[in-house]
């Protein structure tokens, strides 16, 4: 048979079943040594498919967000489609851009990627296009630095002993603002108490920027209200001693937030899902708890949120984490044990798919968030599924590396 240039142009870019789906193996598969027989039934979770609201995700491996530094007046370039194009090739379930300044001063540094401006859409639209030809949803983590922002890119922190950027480096130290006039430590700048028309600003630019989301064609928001950015710094009374109503009491505190996703989920369609990321804890005593995060949970459920990201940490400079293999999970769990109706994220020190896979199988996550590790193996869904005998769909460009469960020769 001929197949033509454009049939198979079709082939490679316009595929059929995406990698990283769960697919039943052909007699050809079984006799080339690709499977040992029929997939397990039912599926190991990490590889059964998830509907939230109209999106699909065809597995629960989903790339977390990481800022990458590479931004210039927050615009997405080239090294943004490599980076995030490589783990949809590969089979990731939702790909999740990075914290993405929803203002310029709201980046938390000065090479940090942004959304704050019409300018902004074309560049991450083009990378979205690139997602979802090969599959994956495409989701974005709309961010505010707070009293965190002006910093400098983290390679940078391994020389400098200041977490200031210079005024050279594009720094805005007039700018950093926060719930309080309180720095996170003496190596980031002094924040400005926030006016309440500042409050009411940075809530009109996450609205603005999930607006810029729909546009550029991405699926998936999530609000970032942890790791002491700004919706975090709200959260706690460790950075938040406001005597208005958005300090003091829980409910005081949450408000910010509760309003910028009442606000944010006005706008992003209705049929699109939306997440928050929380600190579960803040690690220190007095501060924001696992207690609150439930309680918090609870409310958000109510305001059209669908999943709660759980990680934590970041908010205080005395922290003491007791990190370790899926250090953050019970977090995930005792978010989705006490409030059923929402679905939690479990992330942390994540890095094998067995691992993923006996979380989501004990009940304690519906979906995993994995970082580092898919920076370390870009095809970790893909030797996942092998590991747990799971016939996936191999990238047709990357067929000729599909693991064998036996070999031929």
């Amino acid at each position: 048979m001929t197949v033509s240039a454009s049939d198979l142009q079709a082939f490679y870019q316009n595929q059929r079943t995406s990698a990283g789906t769960a697919t039943e193996p052909t007699e050809q598969e079984i006799q080339q040594g690709f499977a040992n027989g029929k997939n397990p039934d039912p599926l190991p979770k990490l590889f059964q498919p998830l509907k939230i609201r109209e999106s699909v995700f065809k597995n629960r491996v989903w790339v977390s967000p990481m800022c990458m530094y590479s931004s210039e007046d927050g615009f997405a370039n080239d090294f943004h489609l490599m980076h995030y194009s490589q783990f949809a090739i590969r089979g990731a379930g939702l790909v999740m851009f990075e914290a993405t300044g929803v203002l310029p001063e709201g980046r938390i540094s000065p090479n940090c990627l942004g959304i704050w401006k019409d300018a902004h859409v074309a560049n991450l639209s083009n990378i979205v296009k690139n997602i979802h030809q090969y599959g994956a949803v495409a989701g974005i983590q709309l961010s505010h630095s707070g009293r965190k922002g002006s910093s400098i890119p983290l390679a940078l922190s391994k020389i400098r002993d200041s977490q200031r950027s210079t005024i050279e480096e594009g720094a805005w130290p007039d700018k950093v603002y926060g719930p309080s006039a309180i720095p996170f430590d003496d190596a980031h700048y002094k924040p400005s108490e926030m006016t309440l028309e500042q409050i009411d600003a940075v809530q009109n630019a996450f609205v603005d920027a999930a607006v810029r989301a729909d546009k550029a064609g991405f699926d998936v928001i999530e609000l970032h209200g942890a790791h002491g950015y700004l919706l975090c710094q709200f959260l706690s009374p460790l950075s938040n001693q406001r005597t208005d109503n958005y300090g003091g009491s829980f409910e005081n505190r949450t408000r910010m937030l509760i309003e910028t996703v009442r606000r944010v989920r006005a706008v992003w369609p209705v049929e699109k899902p939306l997440f928050v990321r929380v600190s579960s804890t803040e690690w220190v005593e007095g501060g924001w708890d696992i207690d609150d995060s439930v309680a918090l949970a609870r409310v958000l459920v109510n305001e059209g949120v669908d999943l709660v990201d759980c990680s934590s940490g970041g908010n205080n400079s005395r922290q003491k984490i007791a990190v370790g293999p899926g250090y953050q999970v019970p977090f995930a769990a005792r978010i989705k044990q006490e409030v059923p109706d929402l679905l939690t994220g479990a992330v942390g020190l994540i890095t094998r798919g067995d691992q993923a896979n006996e979380i989501l199988e004990n009940g304690q996550a519906d979906v995993v968030f994995i970082a580092r590790e898919f920076l370390r193996n870009t095809s970790l869904v893909l030797s996942s599924a092998h590991k747990l005998g799971v016939n996936i769909k191999w990238p047709n460009q990357y067929e000729r590396a599909h693991l064998k469960t036996k070999y031929n020769f």
